[in-house]
């Protein structure tokens, strides 16, 4: 890729908040004539280039990206207090105003340098920070302490405390994983990394953020303001995000200069992911404490309460885990859970143990032998046993049999987890159908369709205010195929492949399998877009053996436009779901 001159971020900036831009228009921003954008266009980085949708005349992105131009960055750092330097590319913001603070503190105090790309972006305990331009916000700031900076140990939980509150006024539910890194669940959203020079008497903190603003849907581990927002808050321009931001940095670090973290504990309390849940916390990939985080310290430090007592573990030190497999402490008794998804081909079932799944398996009904082992290495009297199952009274018998302790096989139901079933009589409802809406709710707020490619593809509708509608069941692919053998002369052949325009009747065959798929969801999508209003997302989550083949078929521009997320075992999540909130 060619490096990107003035006009292209030009263009990229005009176009950046995702809205409909006419070709002048952007001519006018990029300084270029109107008939040269597209020759502009094609030299962008091909995730971006993507992106783009044009009709008469009009231009915009599909998804916005965190690109600015200098204007409107200097307007709102002016806006609170901040003297702004925008880099296209740079090696590091944190450098450049790490630079300043060595010069002078007075120069790097109130700087704030905002970067689209980093050849050598850095968090904390060395690890290298990746990203792709306009995916995510990064920026950096100087801010001068009196204190000496062995006094400043709390500085980073304070500076996550006021990126969690400007997050969630804008209608992201973030938390905080000790010390300062920024979460949604398990998936990190952001972090930062805060350096430090002593010059002048004073202490100069170059504090770094990043925030991932949009991500690739392949990306795992992750998620994004754009993703993560809830249902029913205004979309958020990057824009909008950094100006949140600096607002809350304004004010709590103003608040932190006078009185210490002392004021902000509870708040740093009730933000934190883990707290009095059990963690392990690791150092260089070893477990060296396990116990449950009782909170932290005036000074920032993590207070583990352990079988031992409490132990205070100094920020920076090591790294935090949800506890998958915790010791047992007198302060949190461990809750443990067998799920079993019982479909028609074959049972699933995941291990949970204090709201996490620790270990998840599978076998077919002729040889659950697998299960019965695994019982022996993790069960216990301890164990609750919750299951869904659409498989029938023998499979589930042939499942019980494994297990010495009763199995509670729980079916549709009229309402659970604030969703309401419009099933008409809920009792004939496939419960897999059920539990697979109350998974959802894990990947998203949205309106959702919720498709299930198992032995039978389901297509099912949720909407954003938790009204699940009903959907529509048809054969899976392995059926199709046997009905197409059994009922069709010459068809009893190997299925092909997909393709647009197949020229076999094996390909054909495997073509119109696809297509009756497809257009099935994208014709649910199109009823639930339609129901819920414009303007509204409308994700789908999309579960089974088949799902991620159906995916790879659905028209790119469908993909591009819209959330599309691919899920294992989504029954389990549902099961999970229910028994949490019980």
């Amino acid at each position: 890729m060619m490096p990107l001159k003035p006009q292209h971020w030009k263009l990229l900036a005009a176009l950046s908040d995702g809205l409909p831009q006419h070709v002048s228009a952007l001519g006018l921003a990029a300084g270029v004539r109107p008939q040269q954008i597209n020759g502009l266009w094609q030299q962008m980085p091909p995730h971006i280039r993507g992106l783009l949708r044009q009709h008469d005349g009009q231009w915009r992105l599909v998804r916005p990206l965190a690109v600015f131009n200098e204007e409107q960055l200097r307007q709102i750092g002016a806006q609170h207090g901040f003297q702004t330097a925008l880099y296209h590319e740079c090696t590091s913001s944190n450098d450049i105003v790490l630079e300043a603070a060595k010069a002078s503190p007075q120069q790097a105090h109130g700087l704030l340098v905002l970067a689209h790309s980093q050849s050598k972006g850095r968090g904390r305990q060395g690890k290298v920070w990746q990203n792709r331009l306009g995916e995510c916000l990064m920026f950096s700031f100087g801010s001068v302490f009196e204190q000496a900076q062995h006094e400043l140990g709390a500085l980073a939980p304070v500076v996550a405390l006021a990126c969690h509150t400007a997050l969630t006024k804008l209608g992201v539910p973030a938390q905080i994983k000790w010390p300062n890194d920024l979460v949604v669940g398990r998936n990190k959203l952001g972090g930062i990394l805060i350096e430090t020079v002593r010059s002048g008497g004073k202490t100069v903190a170059v504090i770094g953020i990043g925030i991932n603003f949009v991500l690739p849907k392949e990306v795992e581990d992750a998620v994004s303001v754009q993703a993560a927002v809830s249902a029913g808050a205004q979309p958020v321009s990057a824009a909008a995000l950094l100006s949140a931001l600096l607002g809350e940095l304004e004010t709590v670090l103003g608040r932190y200069r006078q009185h210490g973290f002392a004021p902000f504990l509870a708040a740093y309390q009730a933000a934190n992911r883990d707290h009095n849940r059990p963690v392990r916390l690791l150092q260089n990939g070893e477990t060296v404490y396990e116990g449950v985080a009782a909170g932290i310290t005036e000074q920032g430090a993590l207070r583990l309460q352990t079988e031992s007592g409490e132990r205070i573990v100094v920020s920076g030190e090591i790294s935090l885990r949800p506890g998958d497999n915790p010791l047992p402490v007198q302060t949190a008794a461990t809750e443990k859970y067998l799920l079993l998804d019982g479909g028609n081909s074959q049972l699933k079932w995941a291990w949970v143990e204090n709201g996490s799944i620790v270990h998840t398996g599978r076998a077919p009904y002729r040889d659950l032998a697998l299960l019965g082992t695994e019982w022996q290495e993790r069960g216990g009297s301890d164990v609750r046993i919750v299951g869904s199952a659409v498989c029938g009274e023998t499979k589930k018998a042939q499942a019980a049999a494994q297990l010495p302790q009763p199995v509670e096989w729980l079916s549709s139901m009229p309402q659970a987890l604030g969703i309401r079933n419009h099933y008409r009589n809920h009792t004939e409802h496939g419960a897999d159908r059920w539990f697979n809406a109350l998974g959802s709710r894990r990947f998203t707020q949205n309106a959702c369709v919720v498709v299930s490619c198992g032995t039978a593809v389901t297509v099912d509708a949720l909407t954003d205010d938790n009204h699940y509608l009903g959907g529509t069941i048809m054969p899976g692919f392995h059926l199709m195929k046997e009905a197409m053998a059994a009922k069709t002369a010459n068809l009893n052949r190997p299925i092909g492949r997909v393709y647009p325009f197949p020229t076999t009747t094996a390909n054909a065959l495997a073509s119109g399998m696809m297509d009756a798929v497809c257009g099935s969801v994208l014709l649910m999508h199109a009823r639930l877009r339609e129901k819920v209003g414009a303007g509204k997302p409308v994700d789908l989550i999309i579960t089974g053996g088949g799902a991620p083949k159906v995916v790879q078929a659905l028209p790119v521009s469908f993909v591009l436009d819209n959330t599309v997320k691919i899920v294992d075992n989504l029954v389990i999540y549902g099961l999970l779901n229910w028994i949490q909130q019980q």
